[in-house]
């Protein structure tokens, strides 16, 4: 193992107010702020940053206006950071700093590698009663007002440049989860672990940027919770609640004023050295087993009101659209 997961995201971002504002209804803790930065955490201390975009000191965007600049990857040990150093001098832009290797991936994708900084910590989650299981036992089902996100679970990535960034980031130890042959890799960071890290994804019209990137929720009522209470803020769903048939994790995605979207999930599939990597066919049905377009009104706990032309959600894969 190399790569134990996210350390650290960083975003270019046009209006610093409008990211405060979003990211503090989504439950992120604003640790440090100045007129030009802004640096959040999640529960367990990984860091959602936000410069403005014309900081010198961000690498290079894949896209025009705010988007995510760079990745901070975990590793466990001085070995792990090792093996990471050692792929990244093969990369471009490598360096050294502050006792974190940077580089640049195929991609164009400014991303490092440091001995973890996160906490390990332990959270109560809901139990559940199936058929034939009682998990919960003379309590109620918990309630949330809104979401406090444990971390940063995923990173979503449209490429151009797919096989040689998937090549990249299988010498770091990533593996392959499950396939869009000849379209994208959703990849973990090692055998033993969630569904995916990240996903790389091709598109017929060659789309470079950022899709969206994901943070970890303790379970689905902390997802309808923090949804609805995104809602009643005033902040845009994009689809959600769903339910995705790959990784079966549970979603809700929000437009984010620091680009592309952002999801909350929860109940991903936990994989070993033993799964199979399967073979799926884009699809809206192989995207989302279920969504509510719209969203859920926060005041009324109903569907919201879907425009008209309400169709599969734009970025997303779909049987005419990359």
């Amino acid at each position: 193992m190399a790569i134990s997961g996210i350390d650290r995201v960083t975003f270019g971002v046009e209006d610093l107010g409008q990211c405060r504002a979003f990211f503090l209804d989504f439950g992120l803790k604003l640790v440090r702020e100045t007129d030009a930065a802004l640096d959040f955490e999640t529960l367990n201390g990984c860091e959602v940053f936000f410069r403005r975009m014309d900081d010198p000191s961000l690498p290079v965007a894949i896209e025009s206006g705010s988007t995510l600049r760079e990745v901070i990857w975990s590793a466990d040990s001085k070995a792990d950071l090792d093996i990471c150093r050692s792929v990244f001098k093969s990369a471009t832009h490598f360096r050294e700093e502050d006792d974190t290797v940077y580089c640049t991936d195929p991609n164009g994708v400014g991303i490092g590698a440091r001995l973890s900084r996160k906490r390990k910590i332990t959270l109560g989650s809901a139990a559940s009663n199936t058929f034939d299981h009682a998990g919960r036992i003379n309590k109620p089902s918990p309630y949330y007002d809104h979401a406090e996100p444990a971390e940063v679970g995923h990173v979503v990535f449209f490429t151009p440049h797919l096989e040689a960034t998937m090549a990249f980031y299988a010498k770091l130890g990533f593996q392959v989860s499950d396939r869009y042959p000849g379209r994208g890799y959703f990849m973990r960071t090692a055998e033993d672990g969630g569904h995916h890290d990240v996903f790389l994804l091709a598109t017929p019209d060659g789309r470079h940027g950022l899709n969206h990137v994901a943070f970890t929720l303790r379970d689905l009522h902390e997802v309808f919770g923090g949804g609805m209470h995104m809602s009643r803020k005033g902040w845009q769903t994009q689809l959600g609640p769903g339910k995705h048939p790959v990784s079966s994790a549970i979603f809700w995605y929000f437009q984010s004023p620091a680009g592309a979207l952002v999801e909350y999930y929860t109940d991903e599939d936990m994989l070993t050295g033993a799964w199979e990597a399967r073979d799926f066919e884009p699809g809206p049905t192989v995207f989302a087993e279920w969504a509510i377009a719209g969203g859920i009104d926060g005041m009324t706990r109903r569907q919201a009101i879907a425009p008209p032309t309400a169709g599969p959600a734009k970025g997303f894969i779909t049987e005419n659209k990359g």
